[in-house]
């Protein structure tokens, strides 16, 4: 039985999958992505970005959760020290660890963050 946050991280999880399909040629003229919004709680700011690819599990990735005031949220964006350039990782099985069934692709978060989403 699926409990409300299992079934947002699906959910979630196929939207960002259908933007995969999306280039950096993509981005609007004013600068945004066409991806997701994404809240960064460390600096309490939202960014735009733009989803280019899943990538394999290997490396370094930063969790992208569900939640925050506009969906997704992160606490380490563009200019703090675990930043890691938009390589997300996706908990879609919630088990809290980073496993073959969880979804990993990069993200860029395109600044300059904003107050409102």
């Amino acid at each position: 039985m699926f409990d409300k946050f299992r079934m947002l991280a699906v959910i979630m999880s196929l939207a960002i999958g259908s933007v995969f399909v999306l280039t950096a040629s993509n981005a609007s003229a004013n600068g945004r992505g066409d991806g997701p919004v994404i809240y960064v709680t460390n600096q309490n700011l939202f960014y735009d970005s733009i989803v280019l690819t899943e990538l394999p599990l290997e490396g370094p990735f930063q969790q992208l959760l569900m939640g925050g005031p506009s969906g997704l949220m992160t606490q380490y964006g563009p200019g703090d020290l675990g930043y890691l350039g938009g390589r997300w990782w996706l908990d879609v099985n919630d088990n809290g660890e980073m496993d073959e069934d969880d979804n990993y692709f990069i993200c860029p978060l395109l600044g300059p963050g904003r107050e409102e989403p």
